[in-house]
């Protein structure tokens, strides 16, 4: 059984946040900045949580896994806003590293 998660983090350094993203666009639909919506299966989830294990820094970095419930009889997707209306991310994310190497 699928269910939909919003995937959200925090990543403090831009290289990781790179590598997140980047990571993050196999699993789901990119919604906000640092926001993803995914529809795992146990394993997928699984799968993703392993992944972004690998690449954050446990001290620094925080993930959050929101559980929205079963993919299954959920209906369609209905996304609000406050402020600026919602729109889907469709161009890509480009992160700039001030420091030199």
């Amino acid at each position: 059984m699928r269910r939909s998660v919003l995937v959200c983090y925090d990543i403090a350094d831009d290289k990781r946040l790179a590598k997140v993203l980047k990571t993050m666009k196999g699993f789901g639909d990119h919604l906000q900045f640092s926001i993803f919506e995914c529809q795992f299966t146990q394993t997928d989830l699984l799968q993703c949580r392993h992944r972004l294990g690998q690449i954050i820094d446990h001290r620094k970095d925080q993930v959050l896994f929101v559980d929205l419930g079963p993919v299954e009889g959920r209906g369609d997707r209905v996304i609000t806003a406050l402020g600026r209306a919602y729109s889907p991310v469709d161009s890509p994310c480009i992160v700039v590293d001030g420091e030199e190497d």
